[in-house]
C-alpha cells in the first residue's frame, strides 16, 4: 500500500517484459519460410552433386574452365563499365542541371522494372544484323552486308548488361549526393578548388560507400545472369548459367548441372563475405578517422 501512494500519480506501473519463449515463436515462421524457400533447394543442389566422380569429371572438363572464366570476364568487365557510365550519369543529374534530367532520372528508374531480356531484343531491333543501325549505314553507304556485327560476341553480352545494369549504380549515387551538404561544395569552390578537384576530393570520398555497393550489387547480377546471355542467341558466349540450363534441362545432366551450381553458389556466397568485409573495414577506417578529425576541429 505504501509503494502504491508514493508512485507518481502520472506514471504508468511497468509491463512485464513477454517471456522469451514467447518472442521465439514469432520467429519461427519466417525461419520456416526462408528454410522451405531458399534452405531446401540448395540442400537438394548440393546433394545431387555429392559424387567425387562427377565432380572430378565436371571440374576437369574444359567446358567448364572456358564458361568459368567467361563468366568472370563478362562479369567484371560489365561492372567496370557500369561504374564508369554509372557515375558519370549520377554525377550529370546530381549537379549539372538541364531541362528533362527530371524525366531522364524516371526513365533511369524504369529500367530497374523491366526484365533483362527486353534489353537484349531491344538491342536486336537496333544492332542486329538486319537491326535499323545496320539498315542506315547501309542504305548511306551502299553496301550490302551489315557492318555491326557484335551483338553475338562478348562485346554484345557486356554491351546489353552495362545498359540494363547501369541504373543500379545510379541510384545509390544519387541517394548519397542528396545526402551531401551543398555548403561543403560551396566552401571548396570558393577556396579556388577547381570542378575536378572538388569531383576527386569533396564528392567522391562521401560517394565511396555507395559506389561500392551498387558496385558489388552489380557483380553478382552479372556473374548469375542468364536471360540477355540466352537472348543474344551468341553460340561462343557459354557462361555457368548457361552451361548449368544446358546441362540440367537439354542433356538432363542433374548431377553435373548440381556440380556447376554449387560451384556457382560459393562464387557468389564468397563475392559477398568478401565485399562485406571490405565494406566494415572501410566504414571502420571512415569513423576512426571522424574520430580524429572531430577533436580537432
Amino acid at each position: 500500500m505504501t509503494a502504491l501512494l508514493e508512485q507518481p500519480v502520472g506514471d504508468a506501473p511497468a509491463r512485464p517484459a513477454p517471456p522469451r519463449s514467447r518472442a521465439a515463436l514469432w520467429v519461427l515462421p519466417p525461419l520456416l519460410l526462408v528454410v522451405l524457400i531458399a534452405l531446401y533447394p540448395l540442400l537438394r543442389v548440393f546433394g545431387e552433386s555429392a559424387d567425387t566422380d562427377t565432380w572430378a569429371e565436371v571440374l576437369g572438363s574444359e567446358a567448364f574452365r572456358d564458361a568459368l572464366w567467361r563468366t568472370v570476364a563478362i562479369a567484371a568487365t560489365s561492372t567496370v563499365g557500369c561504374l564508369i557510365l554509372g557515375t558519370f550519369l549520377a554525377i550529370v543529374l546530381a549537379f549539372v542541371p538541364f531541362p528533362g534530367s527530371h524525366v531522364v532520372g524516371r526513365l533511369i528508374d524504369t529500367v530497374l522494372s523491366l526484365p533483362s531480356f527486353l534489353i537484349t531484343l531491344a538491342f536486336t531491333f537496333l544492332y542486329g544484323t538486319a537491326g535499323a543501325v545496320n539498315a542506315a549505314i547501309m542504305s548511306i553507304t551502299g553496301g550490302d552486308s551489315p557492318v555491326l556485327n557484335f551483338l553475338y560476341t562478348p562485346a554484345g553480352v557486356i554491351a546489353a548488361e552495362i545498359t540494363f545494369f547501369t541504373p543500379f549504380v545510379v541510384r545509390p549515387l544519387l541517394a548519397a549526393f542528396a545526402l551531401m551538404p551543398r555548403a561543403q561544395l560551396d566552401v571548396a569552390a570558393s577556396l579556388g578548388a577547381s570542378p575536378l578537384r572538388v569531383l576527386r576530393s569533396v564528392i567522391m570520398p562521401e560517394a565511396w560507400p555507395a559506389l561500392m555497393a551498387g558496385g558489388s550489387l552489380v557483380l553478382l547480377l552479372t556473374l548469375n545472369e542468364f536471360g540477355i546471355v540466352l537472348f543474344t542467341g551468341a553460340k561462343g558466349v557459354i557462361t555457368l548459367p548457361v552451361l548449368i540450363y544446358t546441362r540440367g534441362i537439354v542433356t538432363f545432366d542433374l548431377p553435373g548441372a548440381a556440380v556447376i551450381a554449387t560451384v556457382q553458389v560459393v562464387l557468389s556466397l564468397a563475392l559477398y563475405v568478401a565485399y562485406r568485409m571490405i565494406f566494415a573495414r572501410m566504414m571502420s577506417g571512415k569513423e576512426s578517422a571522424d574520430a580524429v578529425v572531430g577533436p580537432a576541429k
